[in-house]
């Protein structure tokens, strides 16, 4: 265990009892979880709800009886949540380093359990760090979702972070997480800094250094579903770090063997027929990608096996395939109406 690992453990386990200590917005989010998520909050205990700290909603879609792991996942909001999604052939893990986090997760899995009107319960809290998640057991390829709420900032090891995530995940499982970046790298006296790593700052990920740690982690394409400025309004927090500007990014990866560098152009077309939870009229693959349905989008090879080679290849018809290369592609995103409209590659 790190220095790091020690001040964090102390920050949210003995000076936090709640959102209301924090010293800045960093780890709060004022996004609008999606209807499904909206509909089983208040059927979470107050005490969970009260000592949730987050940065965005990465709740995924579509994961009825699916295996989810969530890291850090601090007093099990988003792990309940996503207990009532998966339903009680589904199982929902939690992984949380503090005691006092975890403690509180645990005291309500009865409870939450007969909310739910489950006979059993399907979720699993463990202490331990994120870093290390062969010690606590969880197998190569056998997790489906694997989400993260504005924890993998406070890691020491981002690297190994990411590693373990791709090493767990299974072919066609998916990484889905929101955290806070920054768009410089910060020095390792401040990043040393118990408050500022606390509040998720000098923690932060750098946006390029994120880039190159998921490609060498196996992810080499991701894709960004949300990105939102942060302002900093403490003033003891701006005269230490406010010459960086900080975003809150939602994430998304898949887990896909031989996805390429770049955009490559097949000739292939997607179209989404329907039938994602929440996504009605369109589906938003990722903040550039959003599909119509029963409209042909043109797409280029790596988003073509995204929607074809993950849970979500059900809701969608590919046509075409990869044996025919056309070079780059420039065009991702866009519908087949909208070709004159192009200005740039995804």
């Amino acid at each position: 265990m790190s220095k790091i690992h020690e001040d964090v453990k102390e920050y949210y386990g003995k000076e936090l009892n709640g959102t209301e200590d924090l010293k800045t917005s960093a780890c709060c989010t004022n996004e609008k979880p999606p209807s499904q998520v909206r509909d089983i909050l208040p059927m979470i205990a107050e005490e969970i709800k009260n000592r949730f700290y987050g940065c965005g909603s990465p709740i995924p879609t579509n994961i009825e009886g699916k295996t989810i792991l969530d890291l850090g996942c601090g007093t099990g909001r988003d792990v309940y949540i996503i207990s009532k999604l998966v339903g009680e052939s589904g199982l929902a893990i939690g992984i949380d380093m503090t005691a006092e986090q975890i403690e509180t997760a645990k005291k309500y899995q009865d409870e939450q359990r007969e909310i739910f009107d489950f006979k059993k319960s399907n979720v699993k809290f463990i202490q331990g760090y994120i870093e290390d998640l062969k010690t606590l057991g969880i197998a190569d390829n056998s997790i489906d979702v694997v989400i993260s709420n504005c924890v993998i900032n406070l890691s020491p090891s981002k690297e190994q972070v990411f590693k373990e995530i791709f090493r767990v995940l299974k072919p066609g499982g998916e990484l889905y997480f929101s955290d806070v970046f920054v768009d410089r790298r910060i020095s390792n006296e401040l990043a040393n800094d118990q408050l500022l790593r606390g509040e998720c700052l000098s923690g932060a990920l750098y946006v390029e250094d994120f880039r190159r740690i998921m490609v060498d982690s196996g992810f080499t394409d991701f894709r960004y579903i949300k990105v939102r400025n942060m302002k900093i309004d403490n003033e003891e927090v701006m005269n230490k770090i406010g010459f960086a500007s900080f975003s809150s990014r939602t994430v998304r990866a898949f887990k896909i063997d031989g996805l390429e560098d770049k955009c490559e152009d097949y000739g292939q077309i997607a179209i989404y027929q329907g039938g994602v939870e929440g996504s009605i009229h369109h589906f938003d693959l990722d903040k550039n990608h959003r599909f119509f349905i029963g409209k042909p989008a043109l797409v280029c090879g790596n988003t073509a096996r995204m929607l074809s080679e993950s849970r979500f290849g059900k809701y969608f018809s590919i046509i075409g395939d990869m044996q025919t290369h056309f070079g780059l592609f420039e065009n991702c995103g866009k519908s087949l109406n909208d070709i004159s409209e192009i200005e740039g590659c995804c």
